[in-house]
């Protein structure tokens, strides 16, 4: 992650914006988000940008739009292609995944269009998956944006802020420690999310009893 920032901050302004939105974009629109990293670049650049190195009002308003806009296009190629995306070889490793995805637009709807923001596997399929759904546009639209309100500004401040607890710690103990600390938070989030991930993939127990009805 230094590495990406490092990089991103040798760029001018302009090119920080471009790259920042052009994975944003191509994570919704491409069903990417597998392995483009849209979110992590949403966070750099605010984090470039309590480093004066951007705008944080323009970085807001480039993030929420390329949002939204990649997800009106991942909506248009569901709503076009339909089936045929799900036969193509890299989706069917992930049939899965999908098919829940697809339950879930079934029985939430909007609301799975909102929070599916908030999963990258879901932030790239949910918009194809509403098209493939003939979800009317102007409702998947109108979720779509709040969704990509909230991300995107959420998750830029994220990196605003980061960026100044990082700043802060780095002055009061030394650049070495404050590195040091930012290694073990992520190491300690890694390790809540395997462990989270592992409790939700346990079957859940067996409650007895139920055959012994008289």
């Amino acid at each position: 992650m230094h590495a990406i920032t490092d990089w991103l901050s040798g760029l001018s302004g302009p090119v920080v914006y471009a790259v920042v939105a052009a994975l944003v974009f191509v994570e919704d629109a491409l069903f990417l988000g597998f392995v483009v990293p849209g979110e992590t670049a949403v966070v750099l650049g605010g984090f470039l940008a309590h480093q004066g190195r951007v705008s944080l009002g323009l970085m807001l308003l480039v993030v929420v739009l390329a949002a939204v806009l990649g997800d009106s296009v991942g909506y248009e190629v569901g709503h076009r292609a339909g089936p045929a995306i799900l036969d193509s070889r890299p989706m069917r490793r992930h049939r899965e995944r999908i098919a829940g995805a697809q339950d879930l637009i079934r029985r939430r709807g909007p609301a799975a269009v909102f929070f599916g923001r908030f999963v990258a596997f879901f932030r790239a399929m949910m918009p194809a998956l509403a098209g493939m759904s003939h979800m009317p546009y102007r409702r998947f639209l109108l979720f779509n944006a709040l969704g990509g309100l909230v991300w995107g500004v959420g998750f830029t401040l994220l990196g605003y802020f980061a960026g100044a607890a990082y700043s802060r710690v780095e002055g009061l103990v030394g650049r070495a420690l404050a590195i040091a600390l930012a290694v073990l938070v992520v190491a300690a989030l890694v390790v809540w999310h395997v462990r989270r991930r592992r409790s939700r993939s346990d079957p859940p127990p067996d409650s007895g009893g139920d055959d012994d009805r008289s």
